[in-house]
């Protein structure tokens, strides 16, 4: 698969957009070999397995200019560099426990020349920050999660969806829902996206 995939899902990008969404596979092929921040099997279903399903959040949500979202556990940079990129004048920031990983998403992104985006090795809890979303890719369940970063957030809203968590994740959600006792709204990434990959995708999102 390519990066036509995206551009299918996605028809107004810019030319800067297409073109960084194309040097994708190239940059993590490089870096992938180096460091594993993404399984083998993976590597070649890129655009579909992490990309598109990175901006699954997209659908559910666009992004202002000026706002802030943190991206808790990105690994090689899911979903926070594909969002940055379609959202260049949203600031992206993205943190992961493991500084190997980190290293790749601060190559990557500067191969891209994405300027709205900065990467560093902390964990969420290590972070003063407030933003205005906090987004992630089944890094746990939601019930540990939540307290990572519930004091995370702005108080004032600006978008169409109240300041939140917007959380990838796949499968049956209902214990695992159940059992965080949030109140969350349940996006199915079928409605939007084709193929047998995204049948049990969805985006939880968490009012905070």
């Amino acid at each position: 698969m390519t990066s036509e995939l995206i551009f299918q899902y996605f028809p107004d990008l810019t030319a800067k957009q297409q073109q960084q969404f194309s040097q994708l596979q190239a940059l993590y092929e490089h870096w992938n070999s180096q460091i594993n921040v993404i399984s083998r099997k993976d590597i070649d279903q890129l655009y579909e397995r992490h990309v598109l399903h990175s901006l699954g959040i997209a659908k559910v949500i666009s992004f202002l200019p000026g706002e802030t979202v943190l991206d808790v556990g990105t690994g090689g940079g899911f979903p926070g560099i594909p969002l940055a990129i379609l959202f260049p004048e949203t600031q992206f920031y993205l943190v992961d426990s493991i500084g190997k990983k980190i290293k790749v998403v601060q190559e990557v992104a500067t191969s891209l020349g994405l300027t709205n985006l900065r990467a560093a090795h902390m964990r969420a809890e290590q972070f003063e920050d407030r933003f205005d979303f906090v987004v992630s890719r089944a890094v746990t369940r939601l019930k540990d999660f939540y307290p990572w970063v519930k004091d995370k957030f702005n108080k004032q809203s600006k978008n169409t969806l109240p300041n939140g968590i917007l959380y990838l994740k796949g499968g049956d959600l209902v214990e695992e829902i159940a059992e965080s006792r949030l109140a969350v709204k349940r996006y199915d990434l079928k409605k939007y996206f084709s193929g047998e990959f995204f049948e049990t995708k969805q985006v939880i999102y968490v009012k905070v």
